[in-house]
């Protein structure tokens, strides 16, 4: 039994560790019970083009397990229309992101969504999305796996 208590306590150990060193964090003074990232902590890894940045928060996101990230949208930067095979829930967190749904791309259909604004994106809903003239912060949680699916018939 005792032996089986200290495997349980390093695995868990071992997920923190893992968890924390995603986003660069240092030392926890709030406890085991609470883990606070400041803004500071976080490490961007920018995309291979060069229009947006990714902080992984929490988890794995390429794996089927929950996960929290951040996208940073660089100005100009709009997907084309596309869909995830799981729910994705948003907030924004500074800029202003721009939101448009279906096949046809029409970014000047988009919609405003400010900073404090909550995002559901449906599963399998097509849809695109990004900034026009300003930098855009937005937190993304869902189920892993992350992936992006072109729309068949996207314009």
């Amino acid at each position: 039994m005792t032996r089986r208590i200290v495997i349980l306590a390093l695995t868990a150990v071992a997920a923190l560790a893992v968890s924390a060193d995603r986003i660069g964090a240092q030392a926890n003074p709030a406890g085991a019970a609470v883990q606070p990232f400041k803004p500071s902590d976080i490490k961007w890894v920018r995309n291979a083009a060069g229009t947006q940045e990714t902080a992984v928060l929490f988890g794995d996101p390429t794996k089927a397990e929950p996960y929290v990230m951040r996208l940073k949208w660089l100005p100009g930067n709009m997907s084309r229309p596309h869909s995830h095979p799981n729910d994705r829930h948003f907030v924004v967190i500074s800029g202003t992101w721009w939101l448009g749904s279906g096949e046809k791309y029409d970014p000047a259909s988009t919609v405003a969504a400010g900073p404090g604004t909550y995002v559901y994106h449906k599963a399998n809903g097509i849809h695109y999305d990004g900034a026009k003239s300003e930098e855009v912060v937005i937190q993304v949680w869902g189920m892993g796996p992350n992936t992006n699916t072109p729309a068949p018939g996207a314009k």
